[in-house]
């Protein structure tokens, strides 16, 4: 059976994730229903990242077998055909050899999360970014950030419902932008890794917010992160503002 890699871009608001649940929409449901409707028996499509509910993306990867030889373009345009109206858009298509995974052939993953400071709740960005009232300390974050980068036990920043192995994982970059924009302030805060725990990105993102604030100083989230204690890490930032901006293999599927 011919395989396919597929770049998957979706607004994460409607559904309970990637993966696919008995009881909830997914992302993985609709691309699969998508697949159903061109070829029937298709197997399950595997992901790059099971992203949350909630949780947005625009570099997503997976994978698919087909029993056609389809030309990727078309492949392309009659899954988009069928994904309708659902928010989710596959930007690109291409073959693949069989031994390609897109979650275990991968060796890295972006992710990008927005926060918005503003007075006024958000409109057009609404579901997009999490919003603050107050704007924050950049130089704060930074320096915080820099205390998580590189190979650590991450027990501090790891859901509870985390199936991973284990809690050591190596962080290869945390990057704090900010800019202004009318009204407020945009922070957004850039992760980069081979791999990482449930909830990692959020729960640093959600202490790395208290330190802009104030709440915390730099030296505390260097502190939470040496009690590999769950509870000492700070606030989970809620999802809205989460996206999977890519994924690096050996080879770019896609080049």
């Amino acid at each position: 059976m011919p395989r396919y890699a597929l770049k998957v871009e979706y607004h994460g608001g409607p559904f309970a994730g990637w993966q696919r649940q008995n009881a909830h929409p997914s992302v993985q449901a609709a691309v699969e229903a998508a697949l159903a409707r061109l070829e029937r028996g298709v197997p399950s499509v595997a992901a790059a990242g099971r992203t949350d509910a909630g949780v947005h993306a625009t570099g997503q990867v997976a994978h698919c077998d087909l029993a056609k030889d389809w030309e990727p373009f078309r492949l392309m345009e009659a899954l988009n055909w069928h994904l309708k109206p659902a928010p989710v858009a596959i930007l690109a298509a291409t073959r693949v050899l069989p031994d390609f995974h897109a979650r275990f052939t991968a060796t890295e993953r972006r992710y990008t999360y927005r926060l918005i400071a503003r007075r006024a709740p958000l409109t057009l960005e609404a579901g997009l970014a999490w919003r603050v009232l107050r704007p924050l300390d950049t130089e704060a974050m930074r320096e915080a950030a820099a205390h998580l980068v590189g190979q650590h036990d991450f027990t501090t920043f790891r859901s509870a419902l985390c199936q991973s192995k284990s809690p050591v994982k190596t962080l290869d970059e945390i990057r704090v932008e900010d800019r202004e924009i009318p009204h407020g302030r945009e922070y957004r805060f850039h992760l980069r890794a081979r791999s990482f725990l449930h909830n990692q990105v959020r729960s640093i993102v959600g202490t790395l917010e208290r330190a802009g604030a104030g709440a915390w100083s730099p030296a505390d989230v260097k502190a939470a992160l040496r009690a590999r204690d769950r509870a000492a890490c700070g606030p989970v930032a809620p999802p809205d503002g989460l996206c999977l901006t890519g994924v690096s293999y050996p080879e770019d599927p896609f080049a």
